[in-house]
């Protein structure tokens, strides 16, 4: 939503809006766009003169604006509509989905053809560093977006990515989550056989040939194009001769070597989509080389908070067991020899239920020290579905790891300033603002 308000602001709109919780790095950077923001839900937010409201999967029936433009009769579209509307139809849209990695991946692509002149649309639901916004649309034939499986909105549940019109889609990854929306698995695969179904017979498909549920969406012979990429050996395009380094990873696709400066397997397969989906576009291996070792990342992608007394801080947005697994693996190459703490904040649909339960605690044990915060607005949650924290710490105290399991941040902060020494690396990883945790760690680590 802040992507495409500040794209809507570039072309010369008035746009305002409203949210319920309002943080950086979203919050800084539409002030920094003019957009004003208001706090909590109201209908005389609404402006009397608005031609259009846009309103957000997140709403639903019963809030007051929703409820004051329907009993209104006022013009609104759902996000997607209002972007295939004013930005995507008649151009060449690349969109990049799957449950982890979009973020990367969309801002990995974006940059690659933002380096090689092709001045690209974009929607990304994060800040690359590299292009300092998440949305920009321009005359460009091309837009990259990052395409999300979660619904459009209360009256349109299906995926957002359906309304793209996609001439490229990337499935990097497909796993259960969205638990709020969706069953199952197979519900999930269905609608990534849809997103096939509307790639053009001129367009392409590349899909992640290391998992499972990838190729079985494209076992049933898909209507479009497709090309694998991965590390498999029956991968169309296979990545190979990696070599890890704290400053990132080198491999070779398609007889050309690459840089990216990012640590972790799960980043070298994101520079991989983008740069075979760059090369599609038409880009020359040469340019992309350049480009990619020049990325500089997402914000709170691996993002470092703060130094104090030799305790790194970093943010990230891992919110799925998967990603807290490859934040957790991508930090001890990047950081071999330090202390890692995990900490991490229940707070998606999925994680706040017990659907991965066990998992959950799998993942975290590869940390040295494990933190989680109790669980955000349990009472959204059925009484028979929220992940059991008593349990969590059961597991996790298996370990014979230094643990917090269920607390506030306030005493997950006194936590970190009592036990934290010299060449700890704290992983902080959330989904929302944490109630700015990471703020609140260096200033006590400071005072200590």
């Amino acid at each position: 939503m802040g992507a495409v308000a500040s794209a809507m602001a570039k072309r010369g709109y008035k746009v305002t809006g409203t949210d319920d919780m309002v943080y950086p790095p979203m919050s800084t950077f539409l002030n920094a766009e003019g957009i004003e923001i208001f706090q909590g839900y109201r209908a005389e937010n609404i402006p009397d003169t608005a031609e259009t409201i846009v309103i957000g999967n997140a709403m639903s029936r019963g809030n007051p604006e929703v409820e004051a433009v329907l009993n209104s009769r006022r013009r609104y579209l759902s996000l997607p509509e209002t972007m295939k509307e004013y930005f995507l139809s008649g151009k060449r849209n690349y969109v990049v989905t799957g449950t982890h990695g979009k973020t990367t991946t969309t801002s990995m692509l974006t940059w690659l053809m933002e380096f090689a002149g092709l001045n690209p649309g974009f929607m990304i639901g994060g800040i690359p560093r590299n292009l300092g916004r998440g949305g920009r649309f321009t005359d460009s034939e091309f837009n990259v977006l990052e395409g999300d499986e979660y619904d459009t909105a209360f009256f349109d549940k299906r995926s957002k990515f359906l309304h793209y019109l996609p001439e490229l889609a990337i499935i990097n990854n497909i796993e259960f989550d969205h638990a709020d929306i969706y069953n199952s698995l197979e519900e999930i695969k269905l609608s990534f056989k849809r997103l096939l179904r509307i790639v053009p017979g001129n367009g392409l498909a590349l899909v992640n040939a290391d998992d499972s549920n990838c190729l079985e969406v494209i076992r049933d012979q898909a209507p479009c194009p497709v090309q694998t990429l991965g590390f498999s050996e029956a991968a169309d395009a296979r990545i190979e001769d990696v070599v890890y380094s704290p400053e990132g990873g080198t491999f070779t696709l398609q007889g050309i070597r690459y840089f990216v400066p990012m640590v972790g397997e799960c980043n070298i397969r994101n520079a991989a989509m983008a740069i075979t989906a760059a090369r599609f576009a038409g880009i020359a291996p040469s340019v992309l080389q350049e480009a990619m070792k020049s990325f500089l990342g997402v914000a709170r992608r691996q993002e470092i908070r703060g130094v104090v007394n030799g305790i790194t801080v970093i943010d990230d947005f891992a919110h799925h067991p998967t990603a807290i697994t490859q934040s957790i693996r991508a930090l001890r190459q990047r950081y071999p020899h330090a202390r890692l703490w995990a900490l991490f904040e229940p707070r998606s649909n999925t994680t706040r239920r017990n659907i991965f339960q066990k998992e959950l605690a799998e993942a975290l044990e590869a940390a040295d020290v494990i933190v989680v915060a109790e669980v955000n607005h349990p009472d959204k949650i059925g009484h028979d579905e929220p992940l059991d924290e008593a349990q969590l710490e059961r597991d996790l105290n298996k370990t014979g790891k230094l643990i917090c399991i269920g607390q506030s941040v306030q005493t997950i902060v006194d936590f970190v300033g009592e036990k934290a020494q010299n060449n700890d690396v704290i992983l902080v990883m959330s989904n929302g603002g944490f109630d700015s945790i990471h703020d609140k760690i260096l200033q006590r680590l400071k005072e200590h």
